[in-house]
């Protein structure tokens, strides 16, 4: 059997100073455990993706924040699911950062700074394919 495809929205969310927004997963998470990744989610049944962006970026990171620009699109596939993230700059970015349960750090960190953590691999593939600009 194929295995079925997911679509997630995931945000590039900047701080005044130009750091990037990063949260920790959780240790017992299903997929990257304690691997640190751009906030967002899946996307529900006929749900329009800037709202999925939107209402993912706030249940994550309780930011409220509006849909920029697009930046990127990846692939991952795991061992009960295949995702095709898409990965938009969040603008007009407002309030203070407080983490769901689904992670157990957040950071806003450099891009340096990014690399030289453990992040999920659709992480490494946008700064690959971005050719380390964010």
């Amino acid at each position: 059997m194929e295995k079925p495809y997911g679509l997630t929205m995931r945000g590039i969310v900047k701080n005044s100073e130009g750091e990037i927004l990063i949260l920790r997963r959780h240790p017992k998470s299903k997929t990257n455990p304690h691997k640190w990744e751009l906030p967002g989610g899946k996307i529900e049944k006929c749900e329009y993706f800037d709202e999925a962006f939107i209402r993912e970026i706030k249940e994550e990171t309780d930011l409220d924040v509006k849909v920029g620009d697009f930046c990127e699109a990846v692939q991952d596939d795991y061992v009960h699911k295949r995702t095709v993230q898409l990965i938009m700059y969040a603008k007009d970015v407002t309030g203070e950062v407080k983490i769901s349960d689904e992670h157990d750090d957040w950071m806003w960190a450099s891009l340096d700074e990014i690399k030289s953590l453990e992040i999920t691999s659709s992480l490494e593939k946008i700064i690959k394919k971005r050719n380390e600009k964010l």
